[in-house]
């Protein structure tokens, strides 16, 4: 039984067909990397899997249910969380406030529990995001690279206990460095149990971590294939050629 699957799912919007018949699965531990030229349809795949746009036809199921998204809050009670390249922080917020926006902590009064969110955001950043550079969950966010920034991001993915991370391009932005560090990030919580679609245009970013490859182009699929199976040289003719 696949963890995440999308069935046939076709999406238009007015005589625009964005999408065609698309399927494919995620399964447990798994990192699958969504691949395609600009235009292939795959942002709009990953806004569809986070309930901001519904499918015109077919559907999404999780643990073999289906289900319906209409809001990104459907999509997070799935154990779904979506990670797009500007990272949908605040930054006029701090690394702690943005852990838990929309989500905070209260007191027994109904007050913001302040001191015990910043706890908590420096135990989730000390051991299950190391992100160079930061020792205060009170930072402002708008004072990170686009490195910290996207560690924010999964840090509170990881402190909410998402089973599937959607990244939409997150290595578009980032310097060499920090894109070692996102990839390892990647494989680090794969290896706690934590499914990812890395959604990207840069194959060899996709292939350094992946297990699978999907391929799309003008909304539909056109390659699905594990990593034993192809190779980097195959991936390019099939993003390239079609």
């Amino acid at each position: 039984m696949s963890l995440l699957a999308l069935h046939n799912v076709t999406k238009t919007f007015g005589p625009l067909k964005a999408l065609t018949d698309l399927s494919f699965e995620v399964g447990e531990n798994e990192i699958v990397g969504l691949l395609g030229d600009n235009g292939a349809g795959k942002s709009t795949t990953v806004n569809m899997i986070s309930g901001i746009h519904q499918p015109s036809s077919g559907y999404i199921s999780v643990d073999g249910q289906k289900r319906i998204f209409t809001c990104r809050r459907d999509s997070a009670e799935a154990g779904i969380e979506t990670i797009y390249q500007n990272t949908a922080l605040v930054d006029s917020l701090s690394i702690s406030r943005n852990i838990f926006l929309g989500r905070e902590l209260t007191d027994r009064f109904g007050f913001m529990d302040l001191k015990k969110m910043r706890e908590i955001a420096m135990q989730v950043l000390e051991s299950a995001v190391h992100i160079s550079g930061i020792d205060s969950p009170d930072k402002l966010v708008g004072d990170l690279s686009g490195g910290q920034k996207q560690a924010v991001a999964i840090a509170r993915a990881v402190f909410f206990k998402r089973r599937v991370l959607l990244l939409d391009e997150p290595t578009s932005a980032l310097s060499v460095r920090e894109t070692e560090a996102l990839l390892n990030q990647v494989l680090k919580l794969k290896a706690e149990g934590v499914s990812s679609v890395l959604v990207t245009h840069n194959l060899y970013h996709a292939y350094q971590v992946c297990d699978r490859f999907v391929i799309m182009s003008h909304g539909t699929k056109v390659f699905d294939v594990a990593k034993a199976d192809t190779t980097i040289e195959e991936l390019t003719q099939h993003v390239v050629l079609t």
